[in-house]
Order: C-alpha cells, then structure tokens, then sequence
C-alpha cells in the first residue's frame, strides 16, 4: 500500500507540474525536471530510487513504442542516411571523445570504463526530443530526423555500453566476441521485433473489440523486449521495429472504434509517463550526492569537461556529416544541400534524459581484478549532463529557433496537397456512391452527396487565407452551440426521469465524437 500511495503523489505531483507548464507557457520537461530537484532536498519527501531495469523495461519501451507508432515510416525511410549519421555516427564519435577526455582527467581509471561512461553520456533522449521539438514547432523534416535519431541512438548507446562494461570488468574475448554481440544485439532486436510485428499484427486483425485492441497494444512493447533481453539481443531496437512495423500497417489492422480508443488511451499513457520520467530524474539528485567522495576541483573540471565535449561533438560532428556527404553527385541531386540553420538547431537539440541515468546506474561496481574506479562521480556526471542540457539547451531551444528565423513548412503547399488528396478520395466516394445508389433511399444519397461535398470544400477553403470566417468555420462555431443545446435537453430529461441513464450516455458519446471532430478541424 505504502507503495502505491507513493506512485499516486508522484502521478499527481507529475501532472499539477505539466499543467503548470501549460499555464506559465513553459516546456513540461524542465518545469518537471526543476521541481524534481527542488523536492529532492525537502524533508519527509519520497525517497525514490530510480533503478536501471524500472527504466529500460518498465518506462522506456511503451514510450518508444508510441513514438514508433506514431512515426511515419516513409518520412523516417527518406530520412534513414541523416538518422543513421547522428543515431550510430554521433553516438560513438560522442561516446569516444568523452571517453578519452575523461581518461586524460582521471589517467589512473581504465580507458574501458572512460569509454563507458561516454555511452552512457552520448545518446540525445527519445522523450525530450518528442516533447520539446513538437512543442516549439519545428520544421517537419528536422522533426522527423529529432525523432528517428532519438528512436535508434538509446540501441547504439546501449550496445556500446554492453562491449565496454564488458571490456572494463575483464569478460570481453577479443574483436571476434564483440563482433557477435553486437551482431546478436542489433540482428536480433529486428529479428524479435519483426517477429512481434507479425504476431501481434495478426492478433489486432483478427480483433474487433476496441478493448481487446488496447490490451493487446499495452502488452506489445513489454512482451517484444522481454523476449529480445531473453536472448540477449536489443529490447530498444525490438520495441522501435514492432513499434515502426505496426503504425504503418495500424489503418488495415484495426477498426475506426479500436484506432479512436487507442489513440486517447496512448495518448494518456505517454502524458503520464513523460511527466513521471521527468520528475524521477530530478529526485535522484539526493541520492546521487551521497557517497560522492571526489575533491570538489575535479568535480567541477570533470562535470565542465564533459559537458563541453558532448554538445562541441556534436558541433563537430553536424557540418561535415550534413555537408561532405554532399559532395557525392548522387546523394546531391537527391537530397540537396540544406540551409546551415537546420544542422545549426539540430546540433543544440542534444537534450539528455532517463535513459542516461539507469545507464550510469548500471555502469559495474567493480572493475577487473576487483579494482575499483569513481563510479559515484561518473554517475554524477549523468545526471549533471541530464540537467544541464535539459535545462540550458531545452530552454533555450525555442529562442535559439526564433532567432535563426528557421524556415518553417509552406502551410500552403500543405493545404494544397491535402486538398488534392481529399478532392480524389470525394471522388472516389462519389463514384462508390452512385454504385449503391440504387440500393438506397433518394433522399440518403442526396444528403451523402453534399456530405462528400462539404468535405471536399473544407480543405480548399483553408486555401483561402484566415482573413475572414470560412464557410466551414461557421458551420463549426454553429454546430458547437446545437450540440451544447442538444446536451442539455438530454441532460435535463435524465435527471427529471423521462429517459434512463444508457440513453444519455449514448447521446453524449454521439455529441462528443461529433465535438471532437469539431475542435480538430478547427486546431489545424
């Protein structure tokens, strides 16, 4: 019970803390992060201690299986050369210089464990990337490229730290050990990761209960990665396939009600668990202190020194990987030159999150022979990275993006393609209708045939600039007061008696799909 007691307060301080965000007009993420570290240090607050499988198991995988889901599989196709660049390329570059920096800082530690601590550092976090480059409205592309890399860099990450922790306690083999676990960790993760896509692709078409559709989405990302750990291979990368494999197929594998129901029920599950992720780190801060030996000196210099290599490497690394590359007359004419901003904000987009801290939570005790090493400073300079880029480069991120004055998406084109689009679907309804036209009434087929008109008139008039109300903004405002009215004429006749309770659910659950509709035409 006790427990329990204690997931509520932090479920609740997690979401007065968002909500708060929302109300300041500030980013969820760091707002979290500060009280975390404000609550850390009262007296008689939860004490809780974040351990790496809570984090790797428990958190991690059902937030990067939303992010999957949610990730377009052809925009993340088109994009794989740049994210394969930072989630691979940039992870180790990163992970390798702060690993020689840290040895030439502390000579006496071995270099293995230095290299460690460099994965542990180098990987951006999948969930601040989400939250903060969503938020401050990025262009699409560098979105999708934010989002990619932070979908495959924890697998890197977490596979480099495997080999070098190995390596540091003396049970690595050589070239050809590392080879097959790597091999096993990476080709395995997709082996599982298909296998689950199949699998529960199959079981979701077979399904056409909405509740059993959403049971069968909460269990994915912690069936595939349990069975990817069983095997040894890469629960991260098992949980990104399922994960990308299932959201392209999701419009063939389940039903209208499913994908409605589902989508609120992640929706839900990623606003708490984003908050919970958030306010955890900040209430290690406590823990991570104590037992923290080191001199005072080498605290500062180490936390500067490694600080500044993780966000100049990926200075360093973004010019030549956006350019060079470039100078290949085939990748050119495909993908031309982008403008120096977009390398410019992706290369501060380098949050760091949870997953850095269950990583350094799991950097070994012991080295080989029994030696030891300051494993307390090294998970310290976890969590101050943690910090410091969440709270430096998250808050500065909006501001650094306005001043560049980044090119943003032409809403315009946009307009154009959807409404291209939509004018060829009204067609083809059109055409599916006056096959069944006979089989209908004359008055159901004239009022569907000004409803595939309106549709398709919706999405030219946003053609039409926002200067004046739109046929279609009327219709909405209007159609909003009717149902409010509707509402409480329903309302009204449940609470005299004259219909049951069922009826007004029904009612209400017709009004508010219709509702919602309204509100989202009306927010794009």
């Amino acid at each position: 019970m006790h427990g329990l007691t204690d997931v509520v307060v932090l479920l609740a301080v997690a979401v007065l803390g968002a909500a708060l965000a929302r109300r300041l007009g500030l980013l969820s993420p760091i707002l979290l992060v500060v009280v975390g570290l404000a609550l850390s240090f009262v007296p008689g607050f939860l004490d809780v201690r974040l351990e790496p499988d809570l984090v790797l198991v428990g958190i991690l995988p059902p937030l990067l299986y939303v992010a999957a889901l949610e990730t377009s599989v052809p925009a993340f196709r088109h994009n794989l050369r740049p994210i394969l660049l930072l989630a691979v390329g940039l992870v180790l570059f990163t992970a390798v210089a702060v690993g020689f920096v840290v040895h030439a800082l502390l000579p006496g530690v071995p270099l293995a464990i230095c290299l460690a601590l460099g994965a542990v550092v180098a990987p951006p976090d999948a969930v601040a990337a989400t939250a903060v480059a969503r938020r401050i409205g990025l262009p699409r592309r560098v979105v999708t490229i934010l989002e990619g890399e932070s979908l495959v860099n924890d697998a890197t990450a977490l596979v480099l730290l495997r080999v070098t922790s190995a390596a540091a306690i003396g049970s690595a083999a050589g070239v050809g050990s590392i080879g097959r676990e790597v091999l096993v960790a990476t080709g395995g993760g997709i082996a599982v990761g298909l296998l689950g896509m199949l699998v529960f692709g199959f079981l979701h078409k077979k399904t056409t209960d909405p509740l059993i559709d959403n049971a069968l989405s909460l269990i994915t990302p912690f069936a595939v990665v349990l069975l990817a750990e069983s095997f040894h291979a890469s629960g991260v990368v098992a949980v990104v396939v399922a994960g990308l494999g299932l959201g392209h197929k999701l419009p063939v594998l389940m039903s209208a009600a499913s994908r409605l129901q589902m989508g609120a029920f992640w929706r839900l599950v990623k606003f708490l668990l984003e908050g919970l992720v958030f306010l955890l780190v900040g209430l290690q801060l406590r823990d991570v202190l104590t037992g923290l030996d080191t001199p005072g000196g080498t605290i500062v210099l180490a936390t500067a020194a490694v600080l500044g290599t993780i966000v100049l490497a990926r200075f360093v690394w973004m010019y030549p990987a956006t350019y060079l590359e470039r100078l290949v007359p085939r990748v050119r004419r495909r993908d031309p030159a982008p403008d120096p901003r977009v390398p410019t904000i992706i290369a501060w987009a380098g949050m760091r999150g949870v997953v850095t801290l269950a990583a350094a939570l799991a950097l070994p005790l012991t080295l080989a022979g029994g030696t030891t090493y300051p494993r307390e400073l090294f998970v310290w300079l976890a969590f101050a990275v943690i910090v410091a880029t969440l709270v430096l480069q998250g808050a500065t991120l909006p501001t650094t993006a306005r001043r560049l004055r980044l090119p943003g998406d032409d809403a315009v084109q946009d307009a154009l393609a959807e409404a291209e689009v939509q004018q060829r679907a009204g067609r083809a309804a059109r055409e599916r209708l006056e096959e069944l036209a006979a089989d209908a009434p004359e008055s159901v087929v004239k009022r569907l045939r000004r409803l595939v008109e309106d549709r398709t008139n919706s999405a030219w008039e946003r053609l039409g600039g926002d200067r004046q109300e739109t046929p279609s903004q009327a219709y909405g405002r209007v159609r909003q007061e009717m149902i409010d009215a509707e509402r409480e004429v329903f309302r009204a006749a449940r609470d005299q008696g004259r219909i049951p309770e069922e009826a007004l659910v029904r009612a209400y659950r017709d009004l508010d799909l219709e509702e919602s509709l309204l509100r989202r035409r009306s927010e794009e």
